[in-house]
Order: structure tokens, then sequence, then C-alpha cells
């Protein structure tokens, strides 16, 4: 009995490791496989939020460049006015130098001829 007993624990002991590492082997594996599933997983997250962020950022710029073209053509447009008033009063104000001038001339002109008879 004590042989018998002997040979079991021999038994044992040579082919328990082997058969833990095949347990062992079988859970890296699955881990593995457990990873590589989360890690998929987490892609596509990642790519459906890159892709919700692009058509975010897409729709804010085309938002701001309404607005910005909206801004342009008010200003422009303000600009034209300004310029037109501005030369309304540039015009207003030649005119009257003109007058003026022509004015201030003719006055000079009497002089010399009433200086000269």
């Amino acid at each position: 009995m004590k042989k018998f007993m002997i040979a079991v624990f021999g038994v044992a002991l040579a082919f328990g490791p082997a058969l833990y590492a095949q347990d062992v082997v079988t859970g890296v594996k699955d881990v593995g496989k457990d990873v590589g599933k989360d890690t998929k997983k987490a892609a596509d997250k990642t790519a459906d939020a890159t892709v919700d962020t692009s058509k975010a950022v897409a729709k804010g710029t085309e938002k701001g460049t309404k607005a910005t073209v909206k801004g342009t053509t008010k200003a422009v447009d303000k600009t034209a006015d300004a310029t037109s008033d501005a030369a309304k009063a540039t015009a207003k104000g030649t005119k009257k130098a003109a007058v003026a001038t022509g004015d201030a001339t003719k006055k000079a002109a009497d002089k010399t001829a009433d200086a000269v008879k």
C-alpha cells in the first residue's frame, strides 16, 4: 500500500504542473480574447465620437461662416453709406470753398481795378 501511495503522489507531482500550466495557458488565452473585444469596443466608440465631433465642428463652422458673411455685408453697406456721406460733405465743403475763393478773387480784382483808376 505504501508503494501504491508513493506511485499516486509521484504521478500527481509529475502531471500536476503540466495540467496547471494548461489551465494558465487557457486562462491567458481567454483574457486575450476579452481584451481584444474590449479594445475593439473602445475603438468603435472612439470612431463614433470622432465622427460626431467632426459633424459638430462642421456645423459650427458653417454657422460661423454665415454669421461672418452677414456681418461683412452689413459692414460693407455701412462703409458705403459713410463713404457716400463723406463724399457729399466733401463736395459741399469744396463748393463753399470755391464760392469763397471766387468771392475773394472778385474782391481782390475790384480792389486792383480801383487802385489802377
